[in-house]
């Protein structure tokens, strides 16, 4: 019963995935090829809403679910993984035309295909999970 409200925000999340048409291949083709400013709009204002829910919960005494307090530890000051890892996050969205997002609602919508590129996602979790001591971070 205590997962039930992650289940209504995943089904809440499918639907404005799919309303914003952010699940959209040719609206994702648009905004790498720079022909709209949808996608980047959908962006900025989670990129604006998060920003600020940060900041509120720095300045508050918010809890997570377990009831621990939400702490923020300092970053490294090198950005070589940032890099990299964008990139190859980047590669992926450009190939596939859905983020990690947008996949599960695109299965939702019974679009099975897109199972393979879970699965090419969960298979390059693995290899970041055994080559991660091996990595810049």
């Amino acid at each position: 019963m205590k997962l039930l409200k992650f289940l209504f925000v995943g089904i809440l999340f499918g639907i404005v995935m799919t309303k914003s048409e952010a699940v959209s291949w040719f609206r994702i083709q648009e905004m790498f090829r720079f022909q709209s400013f949808h996608m980047y709009g959908i962006i900025g204002v989670a990129v604006v809403a998060g920003a600020l829910i940060h900041l509120l919960i720095k300045r508050g005494q918010f809890r997570n679910f377990k009831g621990d307090t939400i702490q923020f530890a300092d970053k490294p000051k090198t950005y070589t993984a940032s890099i990299v890892g964008g990139t190859l996050f980047g590669l992926g969205w450009a190939m596939t035309g859905a983020c990690p997002g947008p996949l599960y609602t695109l299965v939702g919508q019974g679009n099975w295909i897109i199972l393979v590129v879970i699965g090419s996602a969960l298979l390059g979790a693995l290899a970041y999970g055994i080559l991660r001591p091996r990595l810049p971070h």
